[in-house]
């Protein structure tokens, strides 16, 4: 077995805001740099492993280990943090929101590393949901904040997405969802914690060919960007050796458990907002950079538009990947001239807004 390429950090049983709790929890990271530089958290997104990450890292971008003390934590739910696939408990996943993953990640930057203060906190996907939650649950903790091809409050259109894809996983259990937010209508003896070889693979092919049909935009497809960009040689082969690999290569469980954490997204559900989204937003104190994809099925730029318009004035700026990778524009690294865009788009931001910046006390 290869060796474990992150670290854990012990949370004890962690309460969550549903009233649940993950029992024994831990969340896994990895961290570049000198923990003496300014720090920069960089969360993981849906299926991400920290690995899937490092992408956006390094001495040629903006998030350079020689520069900044670069923290990338796990979701729960992912298979490193806390998650279905190694959690002892029998039983339901419990509910976990954002909110209880930045809460985790907040207890491991100050009370492990000891940091009072972060230069920016940034995500890609539902790393982006999390950086809207920093903003807005710790606004006083950080100066910058840029989530990309992300969103403050999952959108009902991106709920039915993801709704679709957990049911055709359900289904080969013979399982129906429980609804938007929800887990599953689960009999006395059925789990979504044991599955058989035969219903992962069925489940999994199923989800990625689901998956396949938001990841990239319609010019993408019309573009045949698969074959000239990506080298697969029709259509089959990459929902084959794409979308289904993808798929195949996670535990099922957990990506059940992220898809209900992301279609409950919604930074208004916390004090002080309750419930109100523009108050939510108005909070946020961080100098914010939004950047969604102009083809983005899941998260489209008029969703970003309201968000920043919802911000304090000074506070928000909108732009653009001009792109039609649609989600993947944002990452995982695939387009390299979205990926140039979006380092020019941090390093741009970073420079512009390098007053103020509080190195960690500790």
């Amino acid at each position: 077995m290869a060796r474990q390429d992150y670290e854990t950090f012990k949370l004890g049983d962690w309460e969550l805001q549903s009233g649940e709790k993950l029992v024994d929890a831990h969340i896994a990271y990895k961290t570049f740099g000198d923990p003496k530089s300014p720090a920069i958290v960089y969360p993981t997104w849906f299926s991400g492993a920290i690995a899937d990450n490092l992408w956006l890292i390094g001495e040629d971008k903006t998030l350079n280990s020689k520069e900044y003390f670069i923290i990338v934590p796990a979701l729960f739910g992912n298979g490193q943090s806390t998650s279905p696939s190694n959690y002892p408990v029998e039983g339901e996943w419990p509910r976990v929101s954002f909110y209880d993953n930045v809460r985790a990640q907040y207890k491991l930057v100050t009370e492990y590393f000891g940091i009072t203060h972060l230069r920016a906190v940034i995500g890609w996907s539902m790393g982006g949901g999390q950086t809207f939650q920093w903003a807005t649950q710790y606004p006083d903790f950080l100066d910058l904040a840029v989530p990309f091809c992300g969103a403050a409050k999952t959108s009902l259109h991106n709920q039915v997405f993801i709704e679709g894809v957990k049911s055709a996983l359900l289904a080969v259990k013979g399982i129906q969802s429980a609804g938007s937010g929800h887990g599953a209508v689960l009999a006395s003896e059925q789990t979504l914690r044991k599955w058989s070889d035969a219903e992962k693979e069925a489940g999994l092919k199923a989800f990625g060919r689901g998956y396949a049909g938001w990841g990239f935009s319609q010019a993408f497809y019309r573009e045949k960007l698969y074959e000239t960009a990506m080298g697969f040689k029709d259509l089959e082969d990459f929902m084959k050796n794409f979308w289904e690999a993808w798929a195949l290569s996670k535990d099922p469980g957990n990506l059940l458990a992220m898809a209900q954490t992301w279609q409950n997204g919604d930074v208004s559900k916390q004090e002080p907002y309750n419930g109100d989204f523009e108050k939510a937003m108005a909070a946020i104190k961080a100098k914010t950079l939004v950047l969604p994809a102009k083809t983005d099925l899941y998260f489209p730029p008029e969703d970003s538009e309201y968000e920043v318009k919802c911000m304090s004035s000074g506070i928000g700026t909108l732009r653009v990947f001009p792109s039609i990778w649609g989600h993947w524009a944002g990452g995982p690294g695939d387009s390299k001239d979205d990926v140039k865009w979006l380092d020019e788009q941090l390093s741009e931001f970073f420079k512009n807004n390098s007053g103020g910046e509080k190195l960690p006390i500790r």
